[in-house]
């Protein structure tokens, strides 16, 4: 199963929860991490690692083997719970130039990344940050299974979203949404937008702390994501996630309210987001 974490404004936390989903996706999966935030990545500083192995490496072995189903696991490093991630280099340039070589190929190749993602009981998260126009790591969100989007509560974050929702649903049949901070409540929104947000990610400083690298390996063991509010939010959403990929939603044209969880382009274009006040 391949699944992508992104946001399309600002920085809501996608980085820190893409790490607590991975590391709290239900066993016996086999799950790894990968960085494809086009503006560079955060493992390996967070947690003191490596240069390599990592995505670049990854992304030069693919010009040789780009479909191997093992390849992605022999570019893994372990952050100190023992998940494996592929990380980015901080670097935004050489960032983007190797997300460029992973990207799947257009003529039909499945890639590297689709490539493990494939094999049995195999789960790629991956981390593409803030997804611009452009973005090359807009071809892995398309040859995802599932695709989550992360979005601020307030009037600012949501205003652009009824334009932006029909993409993404080009993207990913049922994506999901989730609000994190202050601002709007979840009905408020599902009430504008006619797309019910799945949750709010819970605010924990504590938890999002470790899961960032700034506790140290013996706070992951106490207070990292099998113990904070944080973790226990993504193991939820994760369960749904691989729920729903076990048991996939018949495809419809039109928004199914019996469906509260997915993305209708039609409710999406449709929608005023008429938010009175808003914040500064």
């Amino acid at each position: 199963m391949l699944i992508s974490l992104l946001s399309l404004k600002g920085s809501p936390g996608v980085s820190t929860l893409a790490t607590a989903v991975a590391a709290r996706w239900p066993a016996p999966a086999r799950t790894v991490l990968v960085e494809a935030d086009p503006a560079g990545g955060d493992l390996t500083l967070r947690f003191s690692l490596s240069s390599t192995p990592g995505l670049v490496s990854l992304a030069a072995a693919s010009r040789r083997a780009g479909d191997d189903p093992d390849l992605v696991w022999r570019h893994t490093q372990l952050l100190p719970g023992g998940l494996a991630v592929v990380a980015a280099p901080p670097d935004a340039e050489q960032a983007r130039a190797a997300l460029t070589a992973l990207a799947p190929d257009p003529a039909g190749g499945l890639g590297g990344l689709r490539a493990a993602a494939e094999q049995p009981d195999a789960v790629v998260v991956v981390d593409c940050g803030r997804l611009d126009p452009g973005s090359p790591a807009l071809p892995v969100v398309r040859a995802c299974d599932a695709v989550v989007l992360l979005t601020g509560a307030g009037a600012d974050d949501l205003a652009h979203l009824p334009r932006r929702l029909p993409v993404i649903s080009r993207w990913s049949p049922h994506p999901v949404l989730l609000l994190v901070g202050d601002g709007y409540s979840t009905a408020e929104v599902a009430r504008e937008l006619g797309v019910p947000p799945w949750g709010r990610v819970p605010h924990d400083p504590t938890g999002a702390a470790v899961l960032r690298g700034q506790r140290g390996g013996s706070r992951w063991r106490r207070t990292g994501p099998e113990r904070s509010a944080l973790g226990r939010f993504a193991l939820q959403l994760a369960t749904e996630l691989a729920t729903r990929h076990e048991t996939p939603a018949p495809q419809q044209e039109h928004h199914d309210p019996a469906s509260p969880h997915a993305i209708s382009a039609d409710a999406a274009h449709d929608a005023d987001l008429a938010y009175p006040g808003g914040q500064a």
